[in-house]
């Protein structure tokens, strides 16, 4: 199915400020749906496509039949639709001249009630046409559609809500709804309807106060009545100087301006948001939205603190296997030259590499390591040191993507020896080329797997010393089985070695 945003461009002849202002009213509209208890569709005007002589689609100007491009249940009582409502043309009923009317009048229609299927046969349903108007036009139409499943007397709740979202939909049909300088932070726990809501008239006093609005102020230290009170002055008599104030909390609790913010105090956090409610772009009152989010910050201090500890036991980890790495370079300095000291010299070489692992890790706080990074580094690390002064190029050819560590400690091995093998037999003190060739595909069942292959352009293979005889390629071999890959060492066009091997990887979390 098509996004809204596809939608929108393909369908109709609406300018990039209009759907953006029809994506700022969905993005907030669940708002609306649960003030109301009710379903809410959008619709839209497409324009007639036309297709041009040279093949290009366009549009002739003109309208086609009213479509509805997204729909929202509510979370606060009965909904209208099971089936999503997207896709639905107005053509040919009586939706179609009620949506001409309301865009051409551009005022709220209530229909008193009509029949709609349901499940269990026919159910009763208030619809109402509320015109969607950016700097004077009509852009789109909102239905909203109310389930009368009941004859009961409303509550307080019920009817405070209704009234509410009643003022936001007149906003709507007056431009002032959605708020487009209104911000859209990215932490978890933005208030809901159902979290909590509070009325402010225009002088910031509570004229109503839901329960668990009611319950969140409780939690925040203040035990007195809440309707009635200036919620300004409430929520500055419970305020502790230990916790921090965001510069934000002015505008919130007095509904002054669109804006959200947190609070804490008394071992808990109370995300709140405030929108400014307007008549003819005079400001009347405000809603407030609460909810306690105490346990689900406690529950992000306690993911960085652990994610915060990892890093530094990767840190650690790259500290220690450096001062390893040292220690064998002191060591070999202090052994004659002969194998011993080639052998330290080695060792040394392959803690580093396991090093820079650990180093990667420590950078970030995913459980994944970005690979690539890791060969480019250690590649030029080998070459530096292994290349005595001959004139030596790498290049790395493809992408190895993110791995997890306990494939990239073992890959990194694996391509550390092959290079140093390569600069060691195959280039020596001439020089020349080596490239690092990686391909990522999927395996029969669907795995992850590399198929890598390190290539020179030295002397090639030596008969006399066949791959497989150094204590490196052993490693290499071992390190491969246990990523369950095969390695083959062949002859490279037109002259050197080529080292191909496959390795499956872990799935990413």
């Amino acid at each position: 199915m098509a996004t809204l945003s596809e939608l929108l461009h393909s369908r109709t002849a609406l300018g990039d400020a209009e759907v953006e202002w029809l994506h700022l009213l969905v993005g907030d509209w669940q708002l609306i749906a649960d003030l109301s208890f009710a379903d809410l569709v959008l619709w839209v005007r497409p324009a007639t496509r036309t297709t041009g002589r040279d093949g290009t689609a366009g549009t002739d100007g003109t309208a086609g039949p009213w479509e509805a491009v997204a729909h929202v249940r509510p979370t606060t009582g009965h909904l209208v639709f099971v089936d999503d409502q997207v896709g639905r043309t107005a053509d040919g009923e009586h939706v179609g001249p009620l949506l001409d009317e309301a865009a051409a009048e551009q005022r709220i229609l209530r229909v008193r009630q009509v029949e709609v299927p349901s499940d269990t046969g026919h159910q009763s349903v208030r619809e109402e046409y509320i015109p969607v108007v950016r700097e004077g036009s009509v852009v789109a139409i909102i239905t909203r559609h109310t389930n009368l499943w009941t004859t009961r007397t409303p509550s307080r709740l019920e009817i405070t809500y209704l009234a509410t979202a009643d003022a936001l939909c007149r906003m709507v049909s007056a431009g002032e709804f959605p708020h487009s300088t209104a911000p859209t932070g990215l932490r978890r726990g933005a208030p809901r309807v159902g979290d909590g809501v509070i009325r402010l008239d225009i002088d910031g006093i509570v004229t109503y106060a839901s329960p668990n609005a009611v319950s969140a102020l409780h939690r925040l230290g203040h035990l007195g009545e809440v309707v009635g009170a200036s919620l300004a002055q409430l929520v500055t008599d419970n305020l502790r100087e230990s916790y921090p104030v965001d510069e934000g909390l002015p505008l919130v609790v007095t509904g002054r301006q669109p804006w959200r913010t947190e609070l804490a105090g008394a071992g808990t956090t109370v995300s709140m948001r405030a929108i400014p409610l307007t008549e003819a772009g005079q400001r009347f009152g405000a809603l407030v939205l609460l909810r306690d989010v105490g346990e689900l910050r406690r529950r992000e201090r306690e993911l960085m603190t652990k994610e915060a500890t990892i890093r530094e036991i990767h840190h650690r980890v790259k500290n220690n296997l450096q001062s390893v790495a040292a220690l064998l370079r002191l060591q070999a300095r202090r052994v004659p030259e002969g194998e011993a000291r080639t052998a330290l010299e080695e060792a040394e070489r392959r803690v580093g590499t396991i090093a820079m692992v650990h180093d990667q890790l420590s950078q970030g706080i995913d459980e994944s390591v970005d690979f690539d990074a890791i060969v480019k580094r250690g590649v030029q690390a080998i070459v530096d040191v292994s290349s005595n002064g001959a004139p030596i190029t790498t290049s790395l050819e493809g992408s190895f993507g993110r791995l997890r560590p306990e494939d990239a400690t073992a890959l990194a091995m694996i391509v550390s020896e092959l290079v140093q093998n390569a600069i060691e037999h195959g280039l020596g003190d001439s020089g020349g080329r080596i490239r690092v060739l990686v391909e990522r595909l999927s395996d029969e069942r669907g795995r992850p797997m590399l198929v890598v292959s390190v290539e020179d352009d030295g002397t090639g293979i030596d008969p006399e010393r066949p791959p497989g005889s150094g204590l490196g390629t052993q490693i290499v071999q071992s390190l491969v089985a246990d990523l369950q890959g095969r390695i083959a060492w062949e002859p490279a066009s037109p002259r050197g070695t080529r080292t191909r091997f496959t390795a499956s990887l872990r799935p990413l979390p």
